[in-house]
This record gives C-alpha cells, sequence and structure tokens, in this order.
C-alpha cells in the first residue's frame, strides 16, 4: 500500500470472491488491507459457478438485493449483472415449491409471477414441452463470475489494497488473545485484524486459532456450450442445475451431484466425466431445444459445505480479532452483501444492516464427530 496507513492493518487469508469483497469494503474504510491467496483469485469455485444472484432464504439478501444493481459503478468494473431470473419447473412438484418461493418473496416485498407452459417458452424459448410451468423473479439475477472476481481485485488495488497470488498461509501467530502475524510463503505479515476465508481450507486454518468449523469438500462441475441465440431472460435454472446463458449465447451450468474430497488432501480440481455427463443430461432435459449444441469446455471448482449448507459469518471470542467466514456454496451471489457484514464484523465488532446470529460457530456445539457419514458426504473409495 503506498503513502501512510489510514486504519487497522487487516490480513485476510483468501481471494476468492468472499474475502476479495471484504477486502473491498474494508479498503473502502480505510483499513490496510492484504490479501493472500494460495493460487489465482477466484481460480476455483468464485469463478467457476452459475453467477447467480438470488438468495431469498438469506439473512443476507435484501442487502444482496439492495448491491447487485450497483456494484458496477461502486466497483467501477463490469460485473454483466443482468436483473431478473426464471425458475422452471418440469414436475408438478417442482411446481410447488416454486409457488411457495413465490410467497416468500412477497413476504419480502419482491415480485414473482407463476408462469403456465407458453407465457415460460415466451421467456426462455430452449424450454421444451416437458416444462409443466415456471416462475419469473422480478428481482435477484446474475452475474459473470470471471468477470466479477477481476472487478473486486481491481477495485481493491485502486484503493490501495495489496492482492498476493501463489502464496500460501504457513502458520497463524497468536498471542495475549489475539492473532499478531501470518507466515506465509513471502514472509511474515503483522495484522490489528484476521479474516479466514479460504474456501475449503477455512477448518484447516480456524483450528490454527483453536476454532473448529465443520467442512466437506466437494467437486463442483461446470459445462459451456457452444453459443445459442440470445433469450428474453438469460438467467433460468431448473432440474436441479443452475446457471445462465452469457452476453455471447453460451449456457454456462453446474449443479447436480457432488463428488466428496478428503478435507486434509484436497486435490487439485479436475472435471470428472461421470459428473459432466450427468451435468449434461439434465441440463438436456432443461432445454431439449438446445439438444443439439456441443459441450465447448468444461471445468471444476473446489467448494465446501456445512453440515446444514449454511455460511458461518462468526466473531471469535479467542482470539478476538479473529473472522471466520465460508459461504458453504452459495458465496458468489451474496459476495456484495458477504463482504459487508465481514467488514462490519472485523472493524464494528457486529453486523450494522442484519441479524447475522443465525450464522454463527455456535450453532455446531455438540456436532457429532461423524456428521459426514451420518449424512453420506464421503469420497467414493470411503463410501
Amino acid at each position: 500500500m503506498s503513502g501512510a496507513r489510514k486504519g487497522p492493518a487487516v490480513i485476510i487469508v483468501g481471494g476468492g470472491v468472499t474475502g476479495l469483497s471484504t477486502a473491498w469494503w474494508l479498503a473502502r474504510a480505510g483499513a490496510d488491507v492484504t490479501v493472500i491467496e494460495r493460487g489465482i483469485v477466484g481460480w476455483e469455485a468464485s469463478g467457476r459457478n452459475g453467477g447467480g444472484c438470488t438468495h431469498y432464504q438469506s439473512p443476507l439478501f435484501l442487502e444482496e438485493q439492495r448491491l447487485w444493481p450497483q456494484m458496477d459503478a461502486l466497483l467501477g468494473y463490469p460485473t454483466e449483472y443482468r436483473r431478473e431470473r426464471i425458475g422452471i419447473a418440469l414436475t408438478t412438484g417442482q411446481l410447488e415449491r416454486s409457488r411457495r418461493t413465490v410467497r416468500i418473496a412477497a413476504g419480502f416485498g419482491f415480485t414473482a409471477t407463476e408462469l403456465d407452459p407458453p407465457a415460460l417458452r415466451k421467456l426462455v424459448p430452449l424450454v421444451g414441452e416437458n416444462a409443466v410451468g415456471g416462475v419469473h423473479f422480478h428481482f435477484g439475477g446474475h452475474a459473470n463470475p470471471q468477470r466479477t472476481v477481476q472487478a473486486y481485485a481491481w477495485a481493491i488495488q485502486d484503493l490501495g489494497g495489496r492482492i498476493l497470488q501463489h502464496t500460501d498461509a504457513l502458520a497463524i501467530r497468536c498471542n495475549a488473545n489475539r492473532a499478531t502475524s501470518v507466515e506465509t510463503t513471502r514472509g511474515t505479515f503483522a495484522c490489528d485484524e484476521l479474516v479466514i476465508a479460504a474456501g475449503p481450507q477455512t477448518g484447516m486454518l480456524a483450528a490454527e486459532v483453536g476454532a473448529h468449523v465443520p467442512l466437506a469438500a466437494a467437486r463442483a462441475e461446470m459445462i459451456v456450450t457452444e453459443p445459442l441465440p440470445l433469450m428474453p431472460i438469460g438467467g433460468a435454472d431448473g432440474n436441479g442445475i443452475y446457471g445462465r446463458q452469457t452476453l455471447r449465447g453460451n449456457l454456462a451450468y453446474g449443479g447436480g451431484p457432488h463428488e466428496w474430497l478428503e478435507d486434509h488432501r484436497i486435490p487439485p480440481a479436475r472435471p470428472s466425466t461421470p459428473l459432466l455427463r450427468s451435468l449434461s443430461r439434465r441440463l438436456v432435459e432443461l432445454f431439449p431445444k438446445a439438444a443439439h449444441v456441443r459441450v465447448i469446455r468444461s471445468w471444476a471448482g473446489i467448494i465446501e459445505n456445512t453440515p446444514d449448507g449454511r455460511p458461518v459469518l462468526d466473531r471469535l471470542t479467542d482470539p478476538a480479532n479473529v473472522t471466520i467466514a465460508t459461504m458453504s456454496s452459495v458465496g458468489f451471489g451474496l459476495s456484495p452483501a458477504s463482504g459487508h457484514a465481514i467488514r462490519d464484523l472485523a472493524l464494528e465488532g457486529h453486523c450494522t444492516f442484519t441479524d447475522i446470529d443465525k450464522l454463527s460457530l455456535t450453532r455446531f456445539a455438540g456436532l457429532p464427530p461423524d456428521w459426514r457419514e451420518t449424512q453420506g458426504w464421503l469420497p467414493l473409495a470411503a463410501a
């Protein structure tokens, strides 16, 4: 950072979208921010997801919806955010769940309307005769994960923050109930505040300061097809998958079953043929009129999952200056709001705009050690 430090020195371990958003919010508040990332920012799940920005079941939802339409202007770089989204139902059961979503949205003051099959096909022409209906969300939306990650990174640097890529966090040093520094492959960095937002590595790093964060790592798959004519609304989900149509016309989709991984030796993320086959089949079922297009690329990212599938955003009491952040597979869309919340935890000690108590680590007190076995979240060899 050039010039004199204006605020507290904050180290953020993890250069995914949650860590980057946090760094941006902290830099805006005048903090001396350093992001430590073992690889390239956004290289794993943060830059490799469906780009959805519609998480109505989160306490961060209202802030997510307030911020996304402003993010291009706030960051100063494009995210390719597009408002509105479509939920597609292929069965009557899925349609009933979608109707419940309409009622939930209305409770927040947002509009979502049910679509019959002809109205659905008008907005999403790739849908076939197998669709029984859908929901048009007049809120939410989607953005380009790769562009968004880069926008955060550039905006952080514009504010004087540092991003150290290809830098491993080796150890966290503590003294008198506080984290004092982080040892890395590029030296030791002192800190006044520490944020651990390292995706699947969050649990291992939290253990360095005596905190237990139960996580299971999984490989998430994505595919991209050849371009197709642009649909009136490019964000459409259903059949257990999520994604969007890019501005160029490609279908970029992921979801479906995960391949569970061992936390202590997470391998590089590589596409897996059986999972890609399942994903391709689901996409053809969702969009029968796109069955003729070819998949032109695929990739995988490692995501972390808490036992109940909800994020953890919590400031520890010992050490008292450490904040833990893991978004449990929903980090991208919530990133503008989660970064704001983590900024508040680090600088104010609490979230200033909503109640996030149910996202604290205390909810896992008494969690049995075999919780992964109980839920069947095991690697294939162990299963």
